[in-house]
């Protein structure tokens, strides 16, 4: 199945890697504003690919995925500075950054598992705010628990630089982190599982009737989701260096992320990195020096482009190709 998926994918594939090969080179040829514009693109590409292994595959749209950026964040910080010590994190900083990575992911991955099996047995509308809430619980214990530091904020240990520039070193880091969960998403997709979740999407009471193991399905993908949402949890608190409870668990990240997929089009793997280009290049540059009506101009302009493609720009792609197919294949 990987195989075919390979070949039937070869040139989106081939298009892909030599995306990668220009991106690894905009830090050498870009000012450093123009660079840091590209991380957000890239974190916001990650974290709306992230969410569309639940939301866009399974159809379990969370409006709370910013709790699993703060918690990552967080254990990943906390384990830095207090498990391992500012010695070690002083000596072996690239080897403590790892462990740190390693520690906000199976932080995650374990609160994901704990609320899985309560929060999985609702559905839709339901769902989403239940995600909510689980995002307000833990950024009011980060608030009010001392030990969490989230009132005080915690500073995080520097990771080397390799001789780079700061925003040259987070940018790589996003890069690749973006690239692992594209490749992951490519994977979940074109395998079994993917099947299943596209059925449970269109209707999961007749997918567990034909044999689809919806509960297992679903679970996993929200512990994949939750784990590779921290992930960029923590790169993005090592960015800042300073974080607090309101720096990471901040409601407007899940609700972007919810937005680059409808932009590009929900249950595809371009769409976010669409989705998310157009949402930074326009709230960051193109609207940037508009500030006092800048949230009125990028809700006017989002509400535009979502009704002029209410599939998200793949998804008018899509249709218009497939219009063009059967006009051509009509034609005498």
């Amino acid at each position: 199945m990987l195989a075919e998926a390979l070949a039937r994918h070869r040139w989106w594939i081939a298009l892909t890697l030599l995306g990668i090969a220009a991106a690894a080179v905009v830090p050498f040829v870009l000012m450093p504003f123009h660079v840091r514009v590209g991380q957000m693109i890239l974190l916001s590409t990650g974290l709306g690919l992230a969410w569309t292994l639940l939301g866009g595959f399974a159809g379990y749209w969370s409006f709370g995925h910013t709790a699993f950026i703060g918690l990552g964040a967080f254990a990943a910080g906390l384990f830095e500075v207090n498990a391992l010590g500012t010695e070690f994190m002083r000596t072996d900083p690239l080897l403590g950054f790892a462990l740190g990575l390693l520690a906000g992911m199976a932080a995650c991955a374990v609160a994901a598992a704990l609320v899985a099996w309560p929060i999985l047995r609702l559905r839709g509308i339901y769902f989403a705010v239940a995600m909510l809430g689980v995002a307000q619980v833990l950024s009011e214990l980060t608030n009010s628990i001392e030990a969490f530091q989230g009132s005080l904020g915690l500073v995080l240990p520097r990771i080397p630089a390799f001789g780079l520039r700061t925003e040259a070193v987070f940018y790589y880091l996003l890069l690749i982190a973006a690239v692992i969960i594209l490749a992951i998403a490519f994977l979940v997709k074109n395998a079994r599982i993917g099947q299943g979740l596209a059925a449970m999407r269109e209707d999961e009471d007749t997918a567990r009737m034909l044999g689809v193991p919806t509960e297992r399905y679903k679970i996993t993908m929200f512990v994949l989701s939750a784990a590779l949402t921290g992930a960029l949890g923590v790169i993005y608190a090592h960015s800042l260096g300073y974080i607090t409870t309101g720096s990471v668990y901040r409601t407007d990240f899940s609700l972007n992320m919810i937005v680059y997929n409808l932009l590009g089009g929900i249950g595809t793997l371009v769409g976010p990195l669409i989705g998310a280009a157009i949402m930074v290049l326009l709230t960051q540059v193109v609207l940037g020096s508009f500030l006092n009506l800048h949230m009125f101009l990028t809700g006017a302009m989002l509400v535009a482009l979502v009704v002029a493609a209410p599939k998200g720009i793949m998804g008018g792609l899509a249709g218009t190709w497939q219009s063009w197919r059967r006009r051509r294949t009509a034609a005498p």
